[in-house]
């Protein structure tokens, strides 16, 4: 497909991150196939995950197309830059649609992006995961490489301020050794394997972090952050649930 899109929008983030001496480090880019699908599973905490998540595979020049919820389809500034890239939108009333689009992506070739906690962990650990992704590179038959984002939250996340202009924040990204899931296999134990070497790899990031200083908002609670514990996040993510729920009700 043409690239009319994409290309001048890596530029146009690559040069900002350069102006503002983000220090970003990339490790395990190997793991990214040169050719072929693969499903590309990532931790999820900040709105801006996708755009670092997206440079893990330059080194490849590979793209990536994330799997993201219609509404930032719907929005008149992100929608048609999320079109152009071709990006997939996902409707979460009608999730067939996009897992058919995902999958028709795969076999073309291309990566896919998923954030298969859904939504952003307030808690800063890895949240329950869905068996979409595994039931996604089965369908394909092709692999599914874990990712580990840190450090993106400090410049917006769930429930703070954005500073989108922060200077010289490290940013790290991760990635894991592919995993090969086939048809047959228990897919939710799949799963919580995949979790678990997330989990390993996002530890790894955060205590290899150059800034861990005590009581930061950033930072988890079990490493002397001030976030909420996972059952916290738990509960703060239910009442937005529900809240939402109560604004959509006639």
């Amino acid at each position: 497909m043409a690239e009319i899109v994409y290309p001048p929008v890596i530029g146009a983030a690559r040069t900002l991150f350069r102006a503002l001496d983000l220090k970003i480090r990339i490790e395990g880019a190997e793991h990214i196939p040169r050719t072929g699908g693969a499903v590309l599973v990532s931790n999820h905490i900040s709105y801006l995950d996708f755009i670092f998540a997206g440079l893990s595979t330059l080194p490849t020049k590979r793209l990536v197309r994330f799997m993201a919820k219609k509404e930032v389809f719907d929005h008149k500034i992100s929608g048609p830059l999320m079109r152009g890239m071709h990006h997939i939108p996902v409707d979460r009333a009608a999730g067939a649609a996009a897992f058919g689009a995902a999958l028709k992506s795969l076999k073309g070739g291309e990566i896919v992006g998923v954030f298969a906690e859904a939504t952003i962990s307030r808690s800063f650990t890895i949240k329950e995961i869905k068996n979409g992704a595994v039931r996604m590179a089965v369908g394909a038959k092709v692999p599914v490489i874990p990712m580990a984002l840190w450090g993106t939250q400090r410049l917006w996340t769930k429930g703070h301020p954005k500073k989108l202009l922060q200077r010289h924040v490290p940013i790290t990204i991760l990635l894991g050794e592919p995993m090969h899931p086939q048809r047959g296999d228990d897919y939710d134990a799949v799963s919580a394997d995949l979790r678990e070497r997330m989990a390993a790899m996002l530890d790894q990031a955060q205590r290899s972090y150059p800034e861990i200083p005590p009581g930061a908002w950033w930072q988890p609670r079990h490493l002397g952050g001030t976030a909420p514990t996972p059952e916290e996040a738990a509960e703060m993510d239910e009442a937005e649930a529900k809240a939402r729920e109560a604004r959509h009700t006639p």
